[in-house]
């Protein structure tokens, strides 16, 4: 992952635009099939966005439950931790670091008991 933060690093600024916020994503479900940095290595892929990379700015975290939604509670704390991980590390508070976390069936757990900033919604275009 911290090749894949210092390349993107590189393009932001190859292109010269200002600096890119940045989510880490961090696979809660510990499921293969998704993308992120396991729980155990979110501080140190923060700390290396946040001091290793002056193209990016990190802004918080993200994660995706798991597809079923029986893990979904767990996912969501699992990422609250690891934000409170993240601002003890680098020394932020927590509202410099964002959570993203829940999708259209679980976005009330997610924002109202969880503190999610962001949602990550699919739209089904056939139904509307």
């Amino acid at each position: 992952m911290l090749l894949i933060a210092d390349r993107l690093d590189r393009v932001v600024a190859s292109i010269g635009r200002k600096s890119l916020r940045v989510l880490v994503q961090v696979n809660t479900s510990g499921e293969e099939s998704k993308s992120g940095v396991d729980p155990s290595g979110c501080v140190e892929l923060a700390r290396h966005v946040k001091l290793g990379c002056p193209n990016l700015e990190f802004s918080g975290l993200m994660t995706i439950g798991m597809l079923d939604y029986t893990s979904t509670p767990e996912n969501f704390k699992t990422l609250s931790r690891c934000r409170t991980e993240v601002c003890q590390a680098l020394e932020i508070t927590e509202k410099q670091c964002e959570l993203s976390m829940g999708m259209s069936a679980d976005f009330e757990l997610a924002v109202h008991q969880l503190g999610s900033h962001e949602l990550q919604e699919f739209l089904n275009f056939q139904s509307i």
